[in-house]
C-alpha cells in the first residue's frame, strides 16, 4: 500500500509540474517530464515531445497568444509500471479573434499514458479530451463577427478554441475526443490495452 501511494503521489506531481512548467516557459524542466518517445496530441499540434516543447517555447516567447492551464480532480489507474491518469482541466487561450481581443475557455480532461522506466515515472502519450468551451471578448461592449460556417465546421467540444487557433494560422485537428462518442470510447480502449501490457506505442494503436 505504501508503494502504491508513493506512485500515486509521484504521478500527480508529474501532472501538476506539466502545467506549471509548460505555462511558465520552463522548457528544460518541461521536457524532463516526458520519456524519450513521449508524444503530445493537441488541437493545434501533434508530434514528439521534443517538437511540442519547442513549439510551446515559441508560443510563450512570441506573446502573440497566451495559453494557460488549470487543473482539478484527478484519478489514476495503476498496473505495475504503467498507469493511466485522468485529470480535469481547463485551457484558457487569449488572442485577437476577428479584430477583438478574446478569451476562450475550454473544459475537459487530460488523459495520460504513463510508464515507470529505470525507476522514474514519465509521460508516454498525452491526449486531451475536449468537453465544452466558450468565447468571451475582454471588452463586453464588443463582439467579434464570427464566420458561422467556419465555427460550425469544428467539433462541439472545442469549436471556439479551434476557431481562435485557425485564425492564428494553425491547422486544427478535427477528430479529437469529446465527452461522448466513438473517439473517446476508442481512447478508453487504448487505455485498457496500455494497462494490460500491450507492446508498442499507444499513439500507433
Amino acid at each position: 500500500m505504501h508503494a502504491e501511494l508513493t506512485d500515486r503521489m509521484l504521478i500527480r506531481q508529474l501532472i501538476d509540474d506539466w502545467v506549471v512548467y509548460s505555462d511558465s516557459g520552463d522548457s528544460e524542466r518541461f521536457r524532463a517530464l516526458w520519456h524519450d518517445d513521449g508524444y503530445m496530441m493537441a488541437t493545434w499540434t501533434q508530434g514528439p515531445a521534443d517538437q511540442f516543447v519547442e513549439m510551446r517555447r515559441r508560443v510563450f516567447m512570441s506573446g502573440a497568444t497566451s495559453i494557460l492551464h488549470f487543473q482539478g480532480g484527478h484519478a489514476a489507474q495503476l498496473a505495475g509500471d504503467r498507469a493511466i491518469a485522468q485529470t480535469k482541466m481547463q485551457i484558457l487561450q487569449r488572442a485577437a479573434v476577428e479584430g477583438v481581443l478574446c478569451d476562450v475557455l475550454c473544459t475537459g480532461r487530460f488523459y495520460d499514458f504513463l510508464e515507470r522506466r529505470s525507476g522514474r515515472w514519465g509521460m508516454v502519450l498525452r491526449q486531451p479530451i475536449y468537453e465544452k468551451d466558450r468565447l468571451d471578448p475582454l471588452d463586453p461592449r464588443q463582439a467579434p463577427a464570427l464566420d458561422a460556417a467556419l465555427l460550425g465546421s469544428f467539433p462541439d467540444g472545442y469549436r471556439h478554441l479551434a476557431y481562435l487557433q485557425a485564425r492564428l494560422g494553425y491547422a486544427v485537428k478535427q477528430d479529437m475526443p469529446g465527452l461522448r462518442g466513438a473517439a473517446v470510447e476508442a481512447l478508453y480502449a487504448r487505455g485498457r490495452r496500455w494497462l494490460a501490457g500491450e507492446r508498442g506505442h499507444p499513439k500507433d494503436w
